[in-house]
Formats: C-alpha cells, structure tokens, sequence
C-alpha cells in the first residue's frame, strides 16, 4: 500500500460519502477499486480516486448512476447535452418545490386565518354584511377540530372568484328563507325541507356536514348573539325559524335533534 492508495473507509471519509454508497459503486461498475494491498484489501489509487470525485459530483447534479456511468466512459456521449438536461429538470424540480412551498404558505395562512383575503377584500367578495373577525372568531371556537382543519384546507385553494360565487349561493338560499317565511312555509313542510338539505349542500363545500351536525349549527344560529342578529335582520324570527326546519328535517331522518351531536 502507497501513500496514494487508500482503503474503502478512507476514500468514504474523504469524499464524505458511506462505505456502504463505495460498495454499491463497487457492485454497479461504477467506480471499483483497482489495487490491492499485500494482505489482499482492496484500494483505490489516485485514478480510481478521480474518478469517484466526479461520480460524487454528478451524483450532487442529481443524475442517475446510469447517466454517470455513460459520462465516464461512453465516448459517444456528450456531456454538454446530457448535462443541459439535468437542467431542465431541476428547474423544473426548482419550479415544481416552488409551487409546493407557495401551497403551503397558503395552507398555513388559511389554519391561522381563514379566507386568504385581506379584511377589504373580505368585504368586496364576501359582501357588506361580512365581518372579517369571524373567521378569527371560527378558529378560537372550533381551530382543533377536524371540521376547521377542513376548512382550511379548501380555503387555501379557493379563489376570489369561488368565494364570490359561494357568497352568491349562499346570499340566495338566504332570500329564499326569507321568501319561504313570507310564503307562510312551515318548518318540517316540503319547501322548508328543501330548503334545509339546500343549506346542508351548501355548508358542506365548507366542510362535510352531516345532518347531526346541522342540527347543531341549528341551535347556534339561535342562541349565539351573532348569528341569531344576522338571520332576524334578514327577517324578525328567522333564526328561530331555521332552527326549527332543521330540527324537523333531522326528524324525518330518524335523528333525534335533542340528542344530536357533532358528529
């Protein structure tokens, strides 16, 4: 053994790689050591040793060890052309991360906040009877549940437009509550019916909401202060109203609304 000669340990110590990747390089006639010590050990001379720096360099560009070994030792193949599209593709793995990264920004923002607009915008799209603190409000009351987590994540990929067009529904299911009420439409009829699976179909482009869970929302758009003074602006007693449609249309499918749960 030279003093330009080393053992698998010391060539793995001074690439900074594993015994076990020079091995593996061994075995795939990548990079084999070429010389053997008296007592017949294997090692790499200083050829061998140039030779792994520029597998460990192509390796770091992110090419396959078939790719390097057509580098190394096909003369055919040219290097510029292989190595413009290792490039490409880690622009475009570059762009892709980049597009992840901006994902989750998004998805972080919208656990802590809710819709990803800011308060004025908030208004324009969501209307004038929005109060931007209520999302920060949902997530005090319900932030570690399964449902806000939902939420979250459907509002991180909803655009303005998709809130817009959610307020457009949601503000016309509303109208036709108080056209319902108007109409002398009682809770547990067949247009209050409808009206109530309406408001289940669309709450669940929040989040999936069963018809127990309903009935919860039910109580609260009565007893909290908030939602009750929302429904009752629209119409005196709608949100008393809509608490009751609810409860019957969860009758009619065998849930008992005393008893439901959110679930």
């Amino acid at each position: 053994m030279t003093d330009d000669q080393l053992t698998v340990g010391q060539a793995a110590q001074r690439l900074g790689v594993t015994v076990r990747t020079l091995h593996h390089w061994d075995a795939e006639g990548l990079a084999r050591p070429s010389a053997r010590s008296a007592a017949g050990y294997r090692l790499y001379t200083q050829a061998d040793l140039d030779r792994l720096e520029r597998v460990v360099v192509y390796r770091e560009l992110g090419l396959g060890l078939n790719a390097i070994c057509g580098l190394l030792d096909d003369p055919d193949m040219d290097a510029v052309e292989a190595l413009h599209e290792q490039s490409a593709q880690t622009e475009e793995r570059i762009h892709r991360l980049q597009q992840l990264q901006e994902s989750l920004r998004n998805m972080i923002e919208a656990h802590e906040r809710g819709p990803l607009l800011s308060s004025e915008r908030q208004k324009e799209v969501l209307g004038e009877g929005w109060n931007p603190d209520w999302p920060a409000q949902a997530r005090a009351r319900w932030g570690d549940t399964a449902q806000w987590r939902q939420y979250a994540e459907r509002a991180a990929a909803r655009t303005p437009d998709k809130w817009a067009e959610l307020t457009r529904h949601t503000e016309k299911l509303e109208d036709d509550f108080v056209r319902a009420v108007h109409d002398g439409a009682v809770p547990g009829d067949v247009q209050a019916n409808e009206l109530v699976e309406r408001h289940r179909k669309l709450f669940s482009r929040y989040f999936p909401l069963t018809r127990q869970m309903q009935v919860c929302l039910g109580r609260v758009y009565e007893s909290d202060p908030a939602f009750a003074a929302h429904y009752d602006a629209l119409h005196p007693g709608l949100a008393m109203w809509l608490r009751e449609a609810i409860n019957e249309s969860a009758r009619l499918h065998g849930i008992d609304p005393d008893t439901a749960s959110w679930e």
